[in-house]
């Protein structure tokens, strides 16, 4: 593992996203691998990034990332 873990328990895999909770919005934020590891926000990997379920009543926001400027350069319209 070359990068840091998930945070779920018993999960060997790297993170690919980071998870925030807004408790006073009812709302859960996951946007792309934060670039250093902060308290009060979870490593996902990519399996649990995309299982992540939310209480009844909350909404999610997804963030993702589009690459690199060069990857969009090249990237077909």
């Amino acid at each position: 593992m070359d990068g840091r873990p998930c945070s779920k328990v018993a999960c060997a895999n790297d993170a690919v996203s980071t998870l925030t909770y807004v408790y006073a919005d009812s709302m859960a934020v996951l946007g792309p691998l934060s670039r250093t590891a902060e308290p009060h926000t979870y490593d996902l990997c990519a399996k649990h990034s995309d299982r992540l379920s939310v209480p009844q009543g909350w909404q999610v926001i997804r963030h993702v990332s589009l690459g690199t400027a060069e990857e969009q350069q090249h990237r077909p319209l």
